[in-house]
């Protein structure tokens, strides 16, 4: 009869007999547990060596503080002598410069030239010191603004600051200043832009963008015609004429920060 070592030993246990393995089974036991152990770790160590450098790569893009670039669109006049908002669009150019604070703030300069138009021929309002006749317009516009713009997601690659999105969209508002050359009087204000955007990062350094603004001047005389419903009004913006925009801008990132700067935030 072979000895409880070789082929292992009965326990009787209260409810049921088992057989414990012999002490050469226990051996063969620890050496598949230390194998297996040992082809885990040969597995995890290459993705713990790894996983640190995918972290560096995903956020190894510069990020830039600086923009320049070119924008088109259309330019709206909103006064006394328009009756659609879409009415008598002008195309319009513009130079577009931005300083980026982070991925969520920036200030956005804009330089503008356009062309405000109007007439009172398809509007269905009396305008009394127009004594019935007809008029009409057509006036250049210079706009200069300085807007602060809030995206509502982090706006970037992706591998430059974590979390970062390639389209955002965003609001604005700010200040401007507004010169109309008319063919009897020239007219020099400012005016408070708002409005609402979104913005595509084509690559590290090149972006598209899009925006539609509202621009409140301080004037009534862009159109070269001052209260021609012959009311008077009070407030700083009560019965004065606006304009609106809509713009698509390309811009070229330069000025990049440091990349322990990007890491920073």
């Amino acid at each position: 009869m072979e000895g409880p070592l070789q082929q292992g030993w009965l326990d009787q246990g209260p409810d049921h007999l088992r057989i414990r393995p012999s002490g050469i089974n226990h051996i063969h036991i620890a050496e598949g547990i230390d194998m297996r152990r040992n082809l885990c770790k040969c597995l995890l160590l290459p993705v713990l060596f790894l996983l640190p450098l995918q972290v560096m790569r995903a956020q190894d893009d510069y990020q830039y503080r600086l923009e320049i670039g070119t924008g088109v669109g259309l330019v709206a006049y909103e006064g006394d002598l328009n009756g659609n908002i879409l009415a008598h669009q002008q195309p319009m150019a513009a130079i577009v410069g931005r300083y980026n604070f982070d991925p969520y703030k920036d200030l956005r300069f804009n330089l503008g030239l356009g062309k405000l138009k109007g007439s009172t021929d398809k509007v269905k309002t009396d305008y009394p010191d127009l004594d019935g006749k007809a008029y009409s317009f057509s006036n250049t516009l210079v706009d200069m603004s300085l807007v602060f713009e809030y995206n509502f997601w982090p706006y970037g690659t992706g591998r430059d600051y974590r979390g970062a999105r390639r389209l955002v969209p965003f609001i604005f508002g700010g200040l401007g200043a507004t010169f109309v050359k008319g063919d009897q009087k020239n007219v020099f204000t400012a005016n408070v832009p708002l409005g609402i955007g979104a913005k595509y990062k084509i690559n590290e350094r090149m972006n598209i963008g899009v925006d539609w603004g509202i621009h409140f001047s301080l004037s009534d005389e862009l159109d070269g015609v001052k209260d021609p419903y012959g009311i008077k009004s009070s407030g700083l913006w009560k019965n004065q004429d606006c304009y609106s925009m809509l713009q698509v801008s390309f811009t070229y990132s330069f000025s990049a920060k440091c990349k322990t700067c990007n890491k920073e935030e």
